[in-house]
């Protein structure tokens, strides 16, 4: 989601409901924002007297002048996020994990300006962009040649908690495909986390992909309580894949990709170092690993600029967590 600033009216609604004795998340709902929105407001835009909306909103507007004035990189800064460019964190994770540990405030926007500077002289960081060589091309229907899977547990009778991200354990998987259709990756990604997990395997077969859903995810056994992915043959082999990790297995829709949205947009960044020519038959094991261990140590927006691997392995809870602590104890 976009980033908005507040408006006038808003603020009016965070002071008469403060006046009323809402919580911060009942105001936050009532306002339409994260409830971090409405605590950052209250603590940067409140005077001596409190929070009053004519004053947080004179107070904003300010700030966000003086931060729309030119900011100079110093040869120090340039050296940081370049050295963070070119371990492929986007501008934006780079200007959110500055924010979050207090280090700089140097927006995003700011960071792309550097990249495309550094272009026009000959520099190579906007290679490091993930979208620096994508082509988009349009999609067209086609047939559905798949076959069918037997016994399928549908998307439909997936317990709810998988669908509110409320719990580590509930994965989604896919197969990236080489040039040609040789070769493949198998991909697994955590919901709530965003964990990634992947595996190289000579060719899509039920009996190949299958084991290598159970060798990526055996090390978490005891984080998989459920498994969801489309309906290609290769995984005609739930059944076993279930038994053994001793998980539920469930199927999205035929033509449903945003039933994995998550997974669709992991196979993206997986991407950016597989791009879609790639033969994926000499990939080896020693060569993924490498990847995801940058994709899941940068840190992510959706997570509040902690890193899928600090929330998989419960360092902190995510979600704006540094925020949320704090206004919970308010």
């Amino acid at each position: 989601m976009k980033y908005k600033q507040l408006t006038y009216e808003q603020r009016y609604q965070i002071y008469a409901c403060s006046k009323a004795g809402w919580p911060l998340e009942a105001i936050a709902i009532e306002i339409g924002v994260h409830r971090s929105t409405v605590y950052r407001e209250k603590m940067r835009n409140s005077g001596l007297r409190g929070y009053r909306p004519k004053q947080a909103h004179q107070m904003a507007v300010e700030r966000k002048k003086e931060a729309e004035k030119r900011i100079v990189l110093t040869p120090y800064w340039k050296f940081e996020i370049a050295k963070k460019l070119r371990n492929d964190w986007s501008p934006e994770q780079i200007s959110g994990y500055f924010e979050r540990h207090n280090i700089k405030t140097i927006s995003h926007q700011t960071i792309y300006k550097y990249v495309y500077e550094d272009r026009l002289k000959g520099g190579a960081l906007y290679k490091h962009l993930r979208h620096s060589k994508k082509k988009k091309k349009k999609r067209y229907g086609s047939s559905d040649t798949r076959g069918q899977i037997k016994n399928k547990i549908m998307i439909d009778q997936r317990p709810e908690i998988v669908e509110k991200k409320s719990r580590i354990g509930d994965w989604e998987g896919d197969t990236i495909i080489g040039k040609n259709q040789k070769g493949v990756i198998v991909t697994l990604v955590e919901r709530k986390s965003k964990f990634i997990v992947a595996c190289s395997v000579p060719d899509k077969s039920e009996q190949k992909v299958s084991e290598a859903i159970v060798d990526s995810l055996w090390k978490y056994k005891n984080r998989v309580h459920t498994i969801t992915t489309d309906n290609g043959k290769e995984f005609a082999g739930h059944e076993k894949v279930s038994r053994k990790l001793k998980a539920e297995f469930y199927f999205t829709h035929p033509y449903s990709s945003w039933e994995r949205g998550l997974n669709e947009n992991s196979n993206g960044l997986l991407r950016q170092y597989y791009p879609k020519k790639t033969d994926l038959r000499n990939i080896r094991q020693s060569q993924i690993d490498p990847v995801l261990e940058k994709i899941n140590n940068r840190p992510r927006k959706s997570l509040g600029y902690a890193t899928p691997a600090e929330v998989f392995f419960g360092l902190i809870d995510g979600n704006m967590s540094q925020y949320q602590n704090v206004a919970l104890a308010s």
